[in-house]
């Protein structure tokens, strides 16, 4: 009689990890530490490139456990990760000088206990026996100077050399970084890195499962898993054929799998039009393979799904290398520019369906320059051209998607949100419906203001985001796709620094830090920026951001040439036009009563928007002390006793802060530049009265109920 085994399976952050939810052991029966140098620092690489993009998780697998107890955990898969992730912990600690970063790493590695939940202090994870205690006394606890004082013959396994060579060169990786770097690493690590709990209470079903998801220690992608269930319900005699047909078509794709993963994922959201997917390999068996499996038509699901699809990838992958016409790698090209890809399944869904023979074998979707056949009768193998129909319906659906992608990626729209507007879409296009009424296309007047207020204000964006707007702005202006040259940057026209020599300081404070995050202010250049940072004049950085020809092929940069002198006006009207460009672009300058939003300012915008949730939008102090939040005349204080400084700051009745000098600043950012050089502003600035942070103050503001 088989019994149940409850088996559970969550996804969730490091920081949700290392917590007082998990006490992981390692059982004696498991192998050795045995991550070598090379995979601890391919590791650190590995998150030192995506914590660039802190918004996009970085999957790091799953674990396998068994439960033991309320907290307690034996790990049957996933300890050589949780001992480097450790070890990196540990690293960025002892790196660490600010006393409140040190405890919030400390409490990662060790438990502090909890008396009244009577949980005693120690280690969150506990080795092997052989080397618990190596372990806890020189990366739990933190004798880092001890470890490297070690010898090879002070070491007593194999598992503690490699702890000590790999928390080296952890230590020596994450040493060179700058300070603000390294704690941007170490909140992505925290907050970005995701690990899959797969929990049961049977240690053989722990096994089962481990046997499932891995085979002879190499984990199973999900194109693995996927061929084995479809290769399986192939007939004997056409099975060796299938395979290495699906080695053809997957191989391209690589091997990696969170990207097979990816892929696996959207074309699930193709066939099933569901917009969230938690547990990918059931339901793409049920959702996708399952009915070619009923209808004993599993080489259907090969040739006519995975492969055009799996072709459709590669072209979103390598736009230009695509035997496509130019305007639709042009549309490609800038799809690919956005940081998210829940564009992809509309994308892919369009290809398909206007490229009759995508999922031939010899179909050339790349052209190949230099290339030569051999003179072995394989000359016609890769010979066939695309065969592209109603192309004018491609060239519109990417140009919808495009379009709303772009207001979406302003409008700060959810995952969720994208991925249900994207199965909605391609719902209605399997359909037939008209590029009008596919509701995954439709940008509401909402939308419009939402989206135009986002691209009037401060840019709360990252840094790849501001340079997609740059270049749409520049290729409306410019009226054609513009070749990028390989480095490109949206550079700032006023200095960060304004000196005395400066011919920006005649400027006051207040209309400086109004323009510093603002579109008005930036211009796309190949020039390196830290070569433009410390140029004072505007002459200066507009002649270096003007050196290259290839910074000049785009007009609103080329446009810096004819002004000699940069004032307010100059990037109020700079501001004016790239708006105007991008709405354009997106056909989001009119609404229904045909009003030109473009022209309307910030609050105007965001008063006609009937969104009621807090917004990123900068609160000023006039705001806060018109809401009683601010007392006129109450002090602020900035300790900074490492340099044995004091700075003091009286809040004015007219919304400003006011320094011992009487010099007065529009922000407390601008304040704390001035005398300190932080741009932490509301975070080291404290009320004389009870310590509050005025961040703490300015949340209060943005979440009060109006």
């Amino acid at each position: 009689m088989a019994v149940d085994m409850a088996i559970s399976a969550t996804e969730k952050p490091l920081g949700k990890v290392f917590t007082s939810d998990y006490q992981f052991t390692i059982p004696s029966f498991q192998r050795a530490y045995t991550w070598q140098a090379e995979n601890i620092e391919q590791l650190v690489n590995d998150l030192q490139d995506a914590c660039a993009d802190p918004n996009t998780p970085y999957f790091l697998g799953s674990l396998i456990l068994v439960k033991d107890g309320p907290t307690q955990y034996q790990v049957i898969d996933g300890q050589q990760r949780l001992i480097s992730l450790s070890i990196i912990v540990s690293v960025l600690r002892e790196l660490e000088d600010d006393p409140d970063l040190i405890d919030s790493l400390n409490d990662l590695i060790l438990e502090p206990g909890d008396k009244l939940r009577g949980i005693k202090a120690e280690p969150r994870l506990t080795l092997r026996e052989r080397d618990t205690d190596f372990f806890r006394m020189y990366v739990q606890e933190g004798d880092l100077e001890g470890l490297f004082d070690l010898r090879d013959n002070d070491i007593a396994s194999h598992a503690q050399r490699n702890i000590a060579i790999n928390t080296r060169r952890v230590f020596d990786a994450l040493a060179a970084m700058e300070t603000k770097d390294r704690r941007r690493f170490a909140s992505y690590l925290v907050n970005g890195v995701t690990l899959v709990i797969v929990t049961t209470d049977d240690l053989a079903g722990a096994h089962r499962i481990f046997d499932v998801m891995n085979m002879r220690g190499v984990p199973l992608t999900a194109s693995d898993v996927f061929k084995a269930k479809t290769i399986a319900e192939i007939s004997p005699a056409a099975r060796n054929a299938y395979a290495t047909r699906w080695d053809d078509i997957m191989d391209p794709l690589g091997d990696d799998a969170h990207t097979l993963e990816e892929f696996f994922a959207d074309l699930h959201l193709i066939v099933s039009h569901k917009a969230v997917c938690t547990q990918l390999l059931e339901e793409f068996r049920k959702d996708v393979l399952k009915p070619y499996v009923k209808q004993q038509n599993v080489i259907s699901f090969i040739d006519d799904l995975l492969a055009p699809y799996a072709n459709a990838w590669l072209i979103l992958s390598r736009p230009t290398d695509a035997n496509l016409p130019d305007d639709i790698v042009a549309l490609l090209v800038a799809l690919a520019d956005y940081q998210t890809t829940d564009w992809k399944p509309v994308a892919m869904w369009a290809l398909v369906n206007s490229i009759r023979n995508l999922g031939s074998a010899n179909a050339q979707v790349f052209s190949t320059p230099g290339f030569h056949a051999p003179d072995n009768g394989a000359a016609d193998k890769h010979d066939e051209k695309l065969q592209l129909h109603d192309i004018d319906r491609l060239h519109d659906v990417l140009s919808a998607l495009e379009r709303v992608t772009g207001v979406d990626s302003l409008n700060r729209q959810s995952p969720l949100a994208r991925r249900t507007r994207a199965a909605s879409a391609i719902r209605d296009l399997n359909k037939g419906h008209t590029l009008q009424q596919i509701r995954g296309f439709l940008i509401t007047d909402e939308d419009r203001r939402s989206a135009l207020a986002h691209l009037r204000g401060e840019l709360q964006t990252s840094p790849a985001m501001k340079k997609l707007l740059l270049i749409r702005a520049n290729e409306q202006k410019a009226g054609h796709r513009i070749i990028r040259p390989r480095s490109l940057k949206a550079l700032p026209i006023l200095p960060e620094q304004v000196g005395t020599k400066s011919d920006f300081a005649a400027w006051p404070e207040s209309v400086r830090d109004h323009w510093t995050n603002r579109i008005g202010n930036l211009a796309l250049s190949q020039a390196n920026e830290n070569q433009v940072a410390p140029l004072a004049t505007f002459a200066q950085r507009r002649d270096r951001m003007l050196l290259s020809a290839s910074s000049k092929r785009f007009p609103l940069t080329a446009e810096l040439a004819d002004i000699a002198e940069c004032t307010p006006q100059t990037l109020q009207y700079r501001q004016d036009e790239t708006v105007r460009l991008i709405a354009d672009h997106w056909n989001i300058r009119y609404d229904a009563d045909n009003t030109d939003l473009s022209t309307l300012n910030e609050e105007t915008l965001a008063v006609n928007t009937s969104v009621s949730s807090p917004t990123s939008k900068r609160v000023s102090i006039a705001q806060v002390l018109k809401a009683g939040l601010l007392i006129p005349g109450e002090t602020l204080v900035w300790d900074r006793p490492r340099k044995g400084e004091r700075w003091v700051a009286t809040v004015t009745a007219g919304g400003k802060l006011r320094m011992d000098d009487g010099k007065e600043y529009a922000t407390p950012t601008a304040a704390a530049r001035a005398v300190g050089g932080s741009s932490a502003g509301l975070t080291v600035w404290k009320r004389t009265s009870n310590g509050q942070k005025l961040s703490d103050i300015w949340k209060a503001y943005r979440l009060r109920k109006h």
